[in-house]
């Protein structure tokens, strides 16, 4: 009896077999659509001063700023050879070895540095507040970076570490590991896999893309949804948004593959990850946000239903904007 779940064999990175189209570049479609939905439903909420080319203006940088810290982060950070950093007009090159490779290794914590600076950069030259903006960002983000995830998990990579858990996942692409090592032989019995006259078998592993969607993206989501409304003061859903993914983020590194080419480690401090060292970085930067965002002039937040001028609201709250649709409705009633 095996004591694992198989890797579903039907899903395949490519959407249609033998083209480019790969569901990782779609699930980022999906994720910027998702955020860009729950963003314009707070502008509306709020009745909050920015336009549709504002938003859409906002959007494309903040799209351009993660995209570029991804995979600059990722190239220059996480890939330890000189490939990039002696070649670094290829980091943005589809193509490596004469193969198309699309632009393979985007990582988060640059992603988040470079949305970051975007977004500050944007609120400086037109003028917005950018903790206000920040904070509606933090409550949009998380959803979509659910699909983020759920592109990992059909690719079968950033899968979890070896585990005789019932949570354990077969990845057919997952690298083995040598029979030799008494841990192998105990987990390989524990699951009921039959390692006779191996050098190397493959064992199940957390599906550790899974616990980084649910937690990561829709727990944190939840949490800061709650909060959207009920923040102390401005830049107070940013912190929380660092702060919390860093904590999720650094306990689901436990159930995580490091990466192989930075080791167990990381190359800082041994048994901590490089992605748990920039976790802790990122919780720490979250509760420092928060104390100074405290204690900064203008701190009181719009809330919703506030009644600034705006192309989305015309000049009118939320509660307005419902009576006059009441009031509309029991009108088309009378003429019925």
């Amino acid at each position: 009896m095996f004591l694992f779940v198989d890797f579903p064999s039907w899903l395949k990175p490519e959407i249609i077999p033998g083209t480019p189209l790969r569901w990782y570049g779609l699930m980022y479609i999906f994720a910027f659509g998702t955020a860009y939905f729950i963003y314009r439903r707070q502008l509306r909420e709020r009745a909050f001063p920015m336009n549709k080319d504002q938003l859409y203006s906002l959007f494309c940088w903040a799209i351009l700023g993660l995209l570029l810290g991804a995979r600059i982060f990722s190239t220059l950070i996480y890939e330890t050879s000189s490939y990039y950093r002696t070649q670094p007009w290829l980091i943005f090159w589809p193509f490596r070895d004469g193969k198309f490779t699309g632009l393979q290794g985007m990582s988060y914590h640059g992603g988040a540095v470079g949305g970051f600076l975007a977004i500050l950069i944007f609120c400086k030259v037109k003028k917005f507040n950018f903790r206000e903006i920040g904070d509606m960002f933090a409550a949009a983000i998380p959803l979509g970076y659910t699909f983020g995830r759920l592109g990992n998990f059909i690719n079968g990579e950033l899968y979890g570490r070896v585990t005789a858990s019932p949570l354990g996942m077969l990845f057919p692409n997952a690298a083995t590991v040598p029979t030799k090592e008494s841990w192998v032989v105990e987990i390989a019995e524990k699951v009921g896999i039959d390692i006779t006259g191996l050098a190397s078998v493959n064992l199940p592993r957390h599906p550790s893309q899974l616990y980084e969607m649910i937690f990561e993206g829709i727990v944190l989501w939840a949490i800061i949804w709650v909060f959207r409304n009920r923040k102390p003061f401005k830049g107070f859903l940013i912190g929380l948004y660092f702060l919390g993914y860093g904590f999720f983020r650094f306990l689901i590194e436990y159930f995580r593959q490091p990466d192989s080419q930075m080791g167990d480690g990381g190359f800082i401090l041994p048994g901590i990850t490089t992605g748990q060292i920039l976790c802790f970085l990122m919780m720490v930067f979250g509760i420092i946000w928060i104390v100074v965002c405290s204690k900064l002039p203008g701190r009181e937040p719009f809330r919703i239903g506030d009644s600034e001028k705006n192309s989305f609201g015309q000049g009118k709250s939320m509660s307005e904007r419902k009576n006059e649709r009441n009031q509309r409705r029991k009108l088309r009633k009378k003429l019925q």
